[in-house]
Protein backbone atom coordinates (compact mmCIF):
# COMPACT_ATOMS: atom_id res chain seq x y z
CA UNK A 1 0.00 0.00 0.00
CA UNK A 2 1.22 3.53 -0.82
CA UNK A 3 1.37 4.94 2.74
CA UNK A 4 1.92 8.66 1.84
CA UNK A 5 -1.00 8.60 -0.58
CA UNK A 6 -3.29 6.82 1.91
CA UNK A 7 -2.46 9.33 4.66
CA UNK A 8 -2.84 12.31 2.30
CA UNK A 9 -6.26 11.06 1.25
CA UNK A 10 -7.36 10.70 4.88
CA UNK A 11 -6.12 14.21 5.66
CA UNK A 12 -8.11 15.62 2.72
CA UNK A 13 -11.46 14.13 3.68
CA UNK A 14 -11.20 13.71 7.47
CA UNK A 15 -12.26 16.37 9.96
CA UNK A 16 -9.40 18.46 11.33
CA UNK A 17 -8.93 19.77 14.85
CA UNK A 18 -9.42 23.30 13.54
CA UNK A 19 -12.59 23.42 11.46
CA UNK A 20 -11.23 26.41 9.54
CA UNK A 21 -8.77 24.07 7.79
CA UNK A 22 -11.68 22.11 6.30
CA UNK A 23 -13.24 25.39 5.16
CA UNK A 24 -10.02 26.61 3.54
CA UNK A 25 -9.51 23.24 1.84
CA UNK A 26 -13.05 23.37 0.47
CA UNK A 27 -12.50 26.96 -0.73
CA UNK A 28 -9.30 25.80 -2.44
CA UNK A 29 -11.16 23.02 -4.26
CA UNK A 30 -13.97 25.40 -5.27
CA UNK A 31 -11.50 28.06 -6.49
CA UNK A 32 -9.63 25.56 -8.65
CA UNK A 33 -12.92 24.10 -9.93
CA UNK A 34 -14.32 27.49 -10.95
CA UNK A 35 -11.09 28.47 -12.71
CA UNK A 36 -10.98 25.14 -14.54
CA UNK A 37 -14.65 25.39 -15.51
CA UNK A 38 -14.08 28.90 -16.88
CA UNK A 39 -11.16 27.67 -18.99
CA UNK A 40 -13.21 24.82 -20.46
CA UNK A 41 -16.20 27.04 -21.28
CA UNK A 42 -14.29 30.03 -22.67
CA UNK A 43 -11.96 27.97 -24.86
CA UNK A 44 -14.88 25.89 -26.16
CA UNK A 45 -16.75 29.08 -27.10
CA UNK A 46 -13.61 30.34 -28.86
CA UNK A 47 -13.48 27.04 -30.74
CA UNK A 48 -17.15 27.48 -31.63
CA UNK A 49 -16.59 30.93 -33.12
CA UNK A 50 -13.47 29.70 -34.90
CA UNK A 51 -15.37 26.80 -36.45
CA UNK A 52 -18.24 29.10 -37.38
CA UNK A 53 -15.95 31.51 -39.21
CA UNK A 54 -14.19 28.65 -40.99
CA UNK A 55 -17.56 27.29 -42.15
CA UNK A 56 -18.67 30.73 -43.30
CA UNK A 57 -15.45 31.28 -45.20
CA UNK A 58 -15.94 27.83 -46.72
CA UNK A 59 -19.12 29.17 -48.32
CA UNK A 60 -17.05 31.64 -50.31
CA UNK A 61 -13.41 30.59 -50.29
CA UNK A 62 -12.07 27.46 -52.04
CA UNK A 63 -9.92 24.75 -50.52
CA UNK A 64 -7.01 25.98 -52.65
CA UNK A 65 -6.50 29.11 -54.73
CA UNK A 66 -3.83 29.65 -57.37
CA UNK A 67 -2.64 33.25 -57.69
CA UNK A 68 0.05 34.88 -59.86
CA UNK A 69 3.18 35.76 -57.92
CA UNK A 70 3.48 39.05 -59.79
CA UNK A 71 0.82 41.04 -61.59
CA UNK A 72 -2.94 40.81 -61.27
CA UNK A 73 -3.93 38.42 -64.06
CA UNK A 74 -2.64 35.53 -66.16
CA UNK A 75 -3.82 33.28 -68.98
CA UNK A 76 -4.13 29.60 -67.96
CA UNK A 77 -1.99 27.31 -70.14
CA UNK A 78 -1.88 23.54 -70.65
CA UNK A 79 -0.41 23.06 -67.17
CA UNK A 80 -3.72 24.13 -65.70
CA UNK A 81 -5.49 21.44 -67.71
CA UNK A 82 -3.33 18.91 -65.89
CA UNK A 83 -4.43 20.43 -62.61
CA UNK A 84 -8.07 20.28 -63.69
CA UNK A 85 -7.70 16.55 -64.37
CA UNK A 86 -5.95 15.69 -61.09
CA UNK A 87 -7.68 12.90 -59.19
CA UNK A 88 -8.18 14.90 -55.98
CA UNK A 89 -9.52 18.01 -57.73
CA UNK A 90 -13.33 17.92 -57.67
CA UNK A 91 -14.12 21.43 -58.95
CA UNK A 92 -11.96 23.83 -60.97
CA UNK A 93 -13.22 27.41 -61.19
CA UNK A 94 -11.70 30.37 -63.03
CA UNK A 95 -12.31 33.76 -61.39
CA UNK A 96 -11.54 37.37 -62.22
CA UNK A 97 -11.47 40.00 -59.47
CA UNK A 98 -11.12 43.75 -59.96
CA UNK A 99 -12.36 46.93 -58.33
CA UNK A 100 -15.17 48.95 -59.89
CA UNK A 101 -17.48 51.83 -59.05
CA UNK A 102 -21.15 50.89 -58.68
CA UNK A 103 -24.06 53.25 -59.11
CA UNK A 104 -27.69 52.54 -58.33
CA UNK A 105 -30.13 55.39 -58.52
CA UNK A 106 -28.49 58.36 -56.84
CA UNK A 107 -26.12 56.27 -54.70
CA UNK A 108 -22.68 55.01 -55.59
CA UNK A 109 -19.81 53.16 -53.94
CA UNK A 110 -16.75 51.07 -54.87
CA UNK A 111 -16.82 47.27 -54.66
CA UNK A 112 -14.81 44.22 -55.65
CA UNK A 113 -16.31 42.65 -58.76
CA UNK A 114 -15.74 38.90 -58.86
CA UNK A 115 -16.47 37.16 -62.13
CA UNK A 116 -17.18 33.47 -61.61
CA UNK A 117 -18.08 30.50 -63.78
CA UNK A 118 -20.69 27.79 -63.28
CA UNK A 119 -18.45 25.59 -61.13
CA UNK A 120 -18.10 28.32 -58.51
CA UNK A 121 -21.65 27.71 -57.31
CA UNK A 122 -21.08 23.95 -57.15
CA UNK A 123 -17.77 24.39 -55.34
CA UNK A 124 -19.01 26.76 -52.66
CA UNK A 125 -22.18 26.86 -50.61
CA UNK A 126 -22.94 30.47 -51.37
CA UNK A 127 -26.36 29.67 -52.80
CA UNK A 128 -27.34 28.62 -49.26
CA UNK A 129 -26.22 31.97 -47.81
CA UNK A 130 -28.77 34.09 -49.66
CA UNK A 131 -30.86 36.39 -47.47
CA UNK A 132 -33.07 37.74 -50.26
CA UNK A 133 -33.63 36.79 -53.87
CA UNK A 134 -31.90 33.88 -55.59
CA UNK A 135 -28.34 33.04 -56.55
CA UNK A 136 -28.80 33.63 -60.28
CA UNK A 137 -26.07 34.85 -62.61
CA UNK A 138 -27.24 33.54 -65.98
CA UNK A 139 -30.76 32.94 -67.24
CA UNK A 140 -30.93 32.37 -70.97
CA UNK A 141 -30.06 35.65 -72.67
CA UNK A 142 -30.00 37.66 -69.43
CA UNK A 143 -27.23 38.06 -66.89
CA UNK A 144 -27.50 39.20 -63.28
CA UNK A 145 -25.40 40.33 -60.31
CA UNK A 146 -25.48 38.88 -56.80
CA UNK A 147 -24.44 41.41 -54.18
CA UNK A 148 -23.06 41.19 -50.68
CA UNK A 149 -25.64 42.39 -48.20
CA UNK A 150 -23.49 45.32 -47.10
CA UNK A 151 -23.03 46.52 -50.68
CA UNK A 152 -26.76 46.20 -51.38
CA UNK A 153 -27.60 48.07 -48.18
CA UNK A 154 -25.27 50.97 -48.98
CA UNK A 155 -26.65 51.32 -52.51
CA UNK A 156 -30.27 50.78 -51.48
CA UNK A 157 -30.63 48.08 -54.12
CA UNK A 158 -34.08 46.57 -54.64
CA UNK A 159 -35.01 43.37 -56.46
CA UNK A 160 -37.82 44.85 -58.54
CA UNK A 161 -35.91 44.41 -61.86
CA UNK A 162 -36.92 47.96 -62.82
CA UNK A 163 -33.57 49.58 -62.00
CA UNK A 164 -30.18 48.20 -62.97
CA UNK A 165 -26.74 48.61 -61.44
CA UNK A 166 -24.18 50.59 -63.43
CA UNK A 167 -20.57 49.41 -63.34
CA UNK A 168 -17.81 51.94 -64.02
CA UNK A 169 -14.14 51.01 -64.48
CA UNK A 170 -11.28 53.05 -65.98
CA UNK A 171 -10.22 51.94 -69.44
CA UNK A 172 -6.72 50.54 -69.32
CA UNK A 173 -5.45 52.49 -72.33
CA UNK A 174 -7.75 55.48 -72.07
CA UNK A 175 -6.60 59.04 -72.78
CA UNK A 176 -8.24 62.05 -71.23
CA UNK A 177 -10.40 64.03 -73.63
CA UNK A 178 -13.08 66.63 -73.50
CA UNK A 179 -15.53 64.18 -71.94
CA UNK A 180 -14.06 62.47 -68.84
CA UNK A 181 -16.63 59.66 -69.10
CA UNK A 182 -14.90 58.50 -72.29
CA UNK A 183 -12.11 57.21 -70.07
CA UNK A 184 -14.49 54.74 -68.36
CA UNK A 185 -16.04 51.46 -69.46
CA UNK A 186 -19.68 51.17 -68.44
CA UNK A 187 -21.83 48.04 -68.19
CA UNK A 188 -25.23 47.27 -66.67
CA UNK A 189 -26.72 44.36 -64.74
CA UNK A 190 -29.91 43.75 -62.78
CA UNK A 191 -29.49 42.42 -59.21
CA UNK A 192 -30.94 38.97 -58.49
CA UNK A 193 -30.22 38.62 -54.78
CA UNK A 194 -28.08 39.38 -51.72
CA UNK A 195 -25.83 37.04 -49.77
CA UNK A 196 -24.43 37.33 -46.26
CA UNK A 197 -21.37 35.41 -45.15
CA UNK A 198 -19.06 37.61 -43.14
CA UNK A 199 -18.69 41.38 -42.95
CA UNK A 200 -15.51 41.46 -45.02
CA UNK A 201 -17.30 39.70 -47.87
CA UNK A 202 -20.73 41.28 -47.45
CA UNK A 203 -19.39 44.83 -47.58
CA UNK A 204 -17.05 44.36 -50.53
CA UNK A 205 -18.07 41.70 -53.06
CA UNK A 206 -20.42 41.61 -56.03
CA UNK A 207 -20.58 38.37 -58.01
CA UNK A 208 -21.10 38.51 -61.78
CA UNK A 209 -20.70 36.05 -64.69
CA UNK A 210 -17.08 35.53 -65.72
CA UNK A 211 -17.62 36.64 -69.33
CA UNK A 212 -19.33 39.83 -68.11
CA UNK A 213 -16.31 40.60 -65.88
CA UNK A 214 -13.92 40.06 -68.80
CA UNK A 215 -15.97 42.38 -70.97
CA UNK A 216 -16.16 45.01 -68.23
CA UNK A 217 -12.42 44.97 -67.51
CA UNK A 218 -11.41 44.56 -71.17
CA UNK A 219 -9.90 41.09 -70.91
CA UNK A 220 -10.18 38.09 -73.21
CA UNK A 221 -9.00 34.86 -71.55
CA UNK A 222 -7.30 36.33 -68.49
CA UNK A 223 -8.14 35.29 -64.94
CA UNK A 224 -6.95 36.62 -61.59
CA UNK A 225 -7.04 33.22 -59.92
CA UNK A 226 -7.98 29.55 -60.12
CA UNK A 227 -10.09 28.17 -57.28
CA UNK A 228 -10.08 24.46 -56.49
CA UNK A 229 -12.21 22.13 -54.41
CA UNK A 230 -10.38 19.06 -53.09
CA UNK A 231 -12.05 15.68 -52.67
CA UNK A 232 -10.35 14.62 -49.45
CA UNK A 233 -9.75 17.42 -46.93
CA UNK A 234 -6.91 15.45 -45.36
CA UNK A 235 -5.07 15.63 -48.68
CA UNK A 236 -5.31 19.42 -49.15
CA UNK A 237 -1.71 20.11 -48.13
CA UNK A 238 -0.37 17.26 -50.26
CA UNK A 239 -2.33 18.49 -53.30
CA UNK A 240 -1.12 22.02 -52.62
CA UNK A 241 2.51 20.86 -52.69
CA UNK A 242 1.94 18.90 -55.90
CA UNK A 243 0.35 21.88 -57.65
CA UNK A 244 3.06 24.26 -56.43
CA UNK A 245 5.77 21.93 -57.77
CA UNK A 246 3.90 21.67 -61.08
CA UNK A 247 3.50 25.45 -61.52
CA UNK A 248 6.91 26.54 -60.27
CA UNK A 249 7.87 29.91 -58.82
CA UNK A 250 5.60 31.99 -61.04
CA UNK A 251 2.51 31.19 -58.97
CA UNK A 252 1.45 30.98 -55.33
CA UNK A 253 -0.91 28.27 -54.07
CA UNK A 254 -2.77 29.17 -50.87
CA UNK A 255 -5.17 27.17 -48.74
CA UNK A 256 -8.31 28.66 -47.19
CA UNK A 257 -6.57 29.74 -44.01
CA UNK A 258 -3.60 31.33 -45.77
CA UNK A 259 -6.04 33.53 -47.69
CA UNK A 260 -7.04 35.05 -44.32
CA UNK A 261 -3.91 34.34 -42.31
CA UNK A 262 -4.09 37.64 -40.39
CA UNK A 263 -7.61 36.90 -39.11
CA UNK A 264 -6.90 33.30 -38.09
CA UNK A 265 -3.58 34.22 -36.44
CA UNK A 266 -5.37 36.96 -34.52
CA UNK A 267 -8.01 34.49 -33.33
CA UNK A 268 -5.33 32.03 -32.20
CA UNK A 269 -3.50 34.83 -30.39
CA UNK A 270 -6.71 35.86 -28.62
CA UNK A 271 -7.35 32.27 -27.58
CA UNK A 272 -3.82 31.93 -26.18
CA UNK A 273 -4.11 35.27 -24.37
CA UNK A 274 -7.39 34.22 -22.73
CA UNK A 275 -5.85 30.88 -21.75
CA UNK A 276 -2.89 32.53 -20.03
CA UNK A 277 -5.10 35.13 -18.30
CA UNK A 278 -7.35 32.43 -16.84
CA UNK A 279 -4.32 30.28 -15.99
CA UNK A 280 -2.89 33.25 -14.08
CA UNK A 281 -6.17 33.51 -12.18
CA UNK A 282 -5.76 29.83 -11.32
CA UNK A 283 -2.27 30.58 -10.00
CA UNK A 284 -3.79 33.21 -7.69
CA UNK A 285 -6.51 30.76 -6.64
CA UNK A 286 -3.77 28.25 -5.79
CA UNK A 287 -2.62 30.51 -2.94
CA UNK A 288 -5.57 29.01 -1.08
CA UNK A 289 -3.82 25.66 -1.44
CA UNK A 290 -0.69 27.14 0.15
CA UNK A 291 -2.72 28.48 3.06
CA UNK A 292 -4.55 25.20 3.48
CA UNK A 293 -1.34 23.15 3.51
CA UNK A 294 0.40 25.54 5.89
CA UNK A 295 -2.39 25.25 8.44
CA UNK A 296 -2.60 21.49 7.92
CA UNK A 297 1.11 21.06 8.60
CA UNK A 298 0.80 23.02 11.83
CA UNK A 299 -2.34 21.04 12.77
CA UNK A 300 -0.59 17.69 12.25
CA UNK A 301 2.56 18.34 14.27
CA UNK A 302 1.82 15.43 16.59
CA UNK A 303 1.14 13.07 13.67
CA UNK A 304 4.44 14.10 12.11
CA UNK A 305 6.27 13.49 15.36
CA UNK A 306 4.69 10.03 15.58
CA UNK A 307 5.73 9.20 12.04
CA UNK A 308 9.25 10.45 12.73
CA UNK A 309 9.48 8.21 15.83
CA UNK A 310 8.36 5.26 13.69
CA UNK A 311 11.29 5.88 11.35
CA UNK A 312 9.64 7.90 8.58
CA UNK A 313 12.15 9.98 6.65
CA UNK A 314 11.78 13.69 5.98
CA UNK A 315 11.09 13.07 2.27
CA UNK A 316 8.30 10.63 3.13
CA UNK A 317 6.57 13.14 5.37
CA UNK A 318 6.99 15.90 2.81
CA UNK A 319 5.53 13.59 0.17
CA UNK A 320 2.36 13.19 2.28
CA UNK A 321 1.64 16.92 2.28
CA UNK A 322 2.76 17.32 -1.33
CA UNK A 323 0.19 14.68 -2.31
CA UNK A 324 -2.38 16.47 -0.13
CA UNK A 325 -1.97 19.69 -2.14
CA UNK A 326 -1.91 17.75 -5.40
CA UNK A 327 -5.16 15.96 -4.48
CA UNK A 328 -6.84 19.32 -3.77
CA UNK A 329 -5.89 20.52 -7.27
CA UNK A 330 -6.81 17.18 -8.84
CA UNK A 331 -10.24 17.17 -7.20
CA UNK A 332 -10.86 20.80 -8.19
CA UNK A 333 -9.70 20.12 -11.77
CA UNK A 334 -11.95 17.06 -12.08
CA UNK A 335 -15.00 18.94 -10.76
CA UNK A 336 -14.23 21.96 -12.97
CA UNK A 337 -13.81 19.89 -16.11
CA UNK A 338 -17.02 17.99 -15.37
CA UNK A 339 -19.04 21.17 -14.77
CA UNK A 340 -17.50 22.89 -17.79
CA UNK A 341 -18.32 19.98 -20.09
CA UNK A 342 -21.86 19.75 -18.70
CA UNK A 343 -22.49 23.45 -19.35
CA UNK A 344 -20.98 23.18 -22.84
CA UNK A 345 -23.19 20.20 -23.72
CA UNK A 346 -26.26 22.02 -22.41
CA UNK A 347 -25.35 25.06 -24.51
CA UNK A 348 -24.92 22.88 -27.61
CA UNK A 349 -28.22 21.08 -26.97
CA UNK A 350 -30.45 23.93 -25.80
CA UNK A 351 -28.62 27.18 -26.60
CA UNK A 352 -29.11 28.51 -23.06
CA UNK A 353 -27.00 31.66 -23.47
CA UNK A 354 -28.22 33.69 -26.45
CA UNK A 355 -26.59 36.42 -28.51
CA UNK A 356 -28.19 39.82 -28.10
CA UNK A 357 -28.93 41.53 -31.39
CA UNK A 358 -32.55 40.77 -32.25
CA UNK A 359 -31.73 38.39 -35.09
CA UNK A 360 -28.81 40.44 -36.44
CA UNK A 361 -26.49 37.43 -36.10
CA UNK A 362 -26.56 34.29 -38.20
CA UNK A 363 -27.15 32.23 -35.06
CA UNK A 364 -29.22 32.85 -31.94
CA UNK A 365 -26.89 31.47 -29.26
CA UNK A 366 -23.18 31.26 -28.54
CA UNK A 367 -21.51 28.50 -30.61
CA UNK A 368 -19.60 25.86 -28.66
CA UNK A 369 -17.13 23.30 -29.97
CA UNK A 370 -15.41 20.99 -27.47
CA UNK A 371 -11.86 19.96 -28.38
CA UNK A 372 -10.68 17.20 -26.11
CA UNK A 373 -7.08 18.21 -26.81
CA UNK A 374 -7.91 21.49 -25.06
CA UNK A 375 -9.50 19.59 -22.17
CA UNK A 376 -6.32 17.55 -21.73
CA UNK A 377 -4.15 20.69 -21.83
CA UNK A 378 -6.42 22.44 -19.31
CA UNK A 379 -6.44 19.48 -16.93
CA UNK A 380 -2.66 19.06 -17.16
CA UNK A 381 -2.09 22.79 -16.63
CA UNK A 382 -4.35 22.97 -13.57
CA UNK A 383 -2.79 19.91 -11.94
CA UNK A 384 0.72 21.23 -12.70
CA UNK A 385 -0.10 24.61 -11.14
CA UNK A 386 -1.47 22.83 -8.07
CA UNK A 387 1.64 20.68 -7.78
CA UNK A 388 3.91 23.72 -8.09
CA UNK A 389 1.84 25.63 -5.53
CA UNK A 390 2.15 22.73 -3.07
CA UNK A 391 5.93 22.54 -3.17
CA UNK A 392 6.56 25.80 -1.33
CA UNK A 393 4.73 25.03 1.91
CA UNK A 394 5.88 21.42 1.84
CA UNK A 395 9.59 22.05 1.23
CA UNK A 396 10.08 25.23 3.22
CA UNK A 397 7.35 25.61 5.82
CA UNK A 398 7.85 22.09 7.19
CA UNK A 399 11.55 22.71 7.69
CA UNK A 400 10.99 26.14 9.21
CA UNK A 401 8.27 25.25 11.69
CA UNK A 402 8.98 21.61 12.42
CA UNK A 403 12.78 21.88 12.38
CA UNK A 404 13.64 18.64 10.71
CA UNK A 405 17.17 17.45 11.23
Amino acid sequence: MNLPFHIAKRYLFSKKKQNVINVISMISVIGVAIGTMALVIVLSVFNGFDGLIRDLFGSFDPDLKILPKTGKTFVPDSTFEQIRKMENVVFYSEVLEENALLKYGNKQRPAIIKGVDEEFTLMTGIDTMMVEGNFLLNSGKHQFAVLGYGVALDLGVGLTFTDYIKFYVPKRNAKLGLNPMDAFSTEYLYPSGYFTIQQDFDSQYVLVPLDFARKLFDYTNEVSGIELSIKNQDEVENVKEQIQALLGDGFVVKNRFELHDVLFKMMQSEKMAIFFILAFILVIASFNVIGSLTMLILDKKHDIATLRSMGAEEKTIQKIFLLEGWLISLLGAAIGVGLGLAICFLQIKFGLITLSGNGAFIMDSYPVDIHFTDIFIIFTTVVSIGYAASRYPVRYITKRFLQFN
